[in-house]
Parts: C-alpha cells; structure tokens; sequence
C-alpha cells in the first residue's frame, strides 16, 4: 500500500511566495522574526504562534492572502497605515503587556517576583516597546484616553528630551505627563494637555523610573 504523504501547507507556500517577492532568503527571515529554523521547508502545518510571528515581521502582508490565497498579497497603503493588533501567548513574540495600571497598580511589575504579564501583544510600529500597560486618568487627553493601553520604552533622566511624553514613577506618585524644564536644575516640569488639569514641578531626585511613552492605543481585547 502507498504510503501517504503530507504537503507543506498553503500558509506556508504563501510565506515563502512572500520572502522570495521580498528577496529575503529563508536563514535571514528565521533570525529576523525568530521562527524555528527550518520550518518552511517541512511537509506539515503551520502553529498560530509561527503564524503571529510572520505577521509580525511583515506588517504590509495581506493576511487574507496568507490564509486564503485570495486577493493580493500585499495591503494598500491605507491599510498598512491602520494597526492591526495581534494577541500572542507564546512570551517570545510581540512585546509583554501587564493587566494593571501605570497610575494604580503599576508597582507589581518592577517590585514583584511574582507578577508575569498577562499575555504579549503585537502592534505593527511598536517594535521598540519595552512593555505595555493600562491608564486611568483624563489629564492626557485627548492623546491619550482613559482605558487606553500605552506602550512605554525604559530610559533613563539623561534621555529626558524637553517636549516629549514620558511616564514616570516617583517616590510617591506615578504619572504621565510632557516634561519641561524646571525652575531650575534640580526640578522637572510635568504638564498635561487636558487644559483642565494643573502642571506640576518635582525634584529631579525624585524619579525612580522613568518610561517614554511610544504611543496608545484603545484595548482591544
């Protein structure tokens, strides 16, 4: 009797339709994306994790292509321009979000050798993420909303640029805020958008953290 053999699924085929259009060999595409090497060339299916890691490396793809064949295999330009958020439990892709919030609850993260993050989250143009977390508020609208997810890069004071967003954890209070410069040296201006909330001055000594802001973007989960 013939033995049967699987074929390399379609996702697959389409995933290296996609490199071969892009001139990318397969070697680059695996240390870029980490993905498993080798695993285009196997006559079987695809994970959702390798799936999310794929379209994470390659925002342009259309993924109804990916999936279907059907369509183009790029998005538009306009579409390229919308974010399409992914979910991933696999704590190698994307970048990790933690369910609290940096107002409230935001301590766990750094203090605590128990606290995980919920899950990781991609979001075309955030690659640079260190993680993402909740906000309360209303002070920064309308930039950023309450019950918005942020994203926030680590740094350090000495990458404070005037003018910019920054969240920040001081020894009593966390917030988020554009810092300016202070009455002098030793003191930071925080200043809100939402013209219904007051600036505030604090020492620079302060600071025990600081994060800049990436961006926002409303939860979608």
């Amino acid at each position: 009797m013939q033995e049967s053999r699987q074929e390399k699924s379609q996702i697959k085929q389409n995933i290296s339709l996609y490199l071969a259009n892009k001139g990318v060999s397969d070697y680059e595409y695996y240390k870029k994306s980490g993905t498993t090497r080798g695993i285009l060339g196997q006559n079987n299916g695809i994970s959702e994790e390798n799936i999310a890691r794929f379209l994470a490396y390659a925002p342009d793809v259309n993924a109804e292509w990916l999936l279907t064949g059907t369509g183009s295999m790029l998005k538009d330009k306009e579409s390229i321009d919308i974010m399409s958020p992914i979910v991933s439990y696999d704590p190698k892709v994307g970048q990790p979000y933690y369910n609290v919030d940096f107002l409230g609850g935001f301590n766990e993260v750094f203090n605590s050798q128990t606290s995980l993050p919920d899950r990781n989250i991609i979001v075309p143009g955030f690659d640079h993420t260190s993680l993402w977390c909740n906000v309360t508020g209303h002070s920064m609208e309308p930039k950023i909303n309450h019950g918005d997810i942020i994203a926030l890069r680590q740094c350090t004071i000495s990458d404070i640029q005037y003018g910019e967003m920054y969240a920040v954890v001081l020894d009593t209070i966390r917030t988020i805020k554009i810092i300016r410069r202070g009455s002098s040296k030793k003191f930071l201006r925080y200043v809100p958008i939402n013209p219904n909330f007051d600036e505030q001055e604090f020492e620079v000594s302060r600071i025990i953290n600081v994060f800049e802001v990436i961006g926002s973007i409303s939860k979608f989960f």
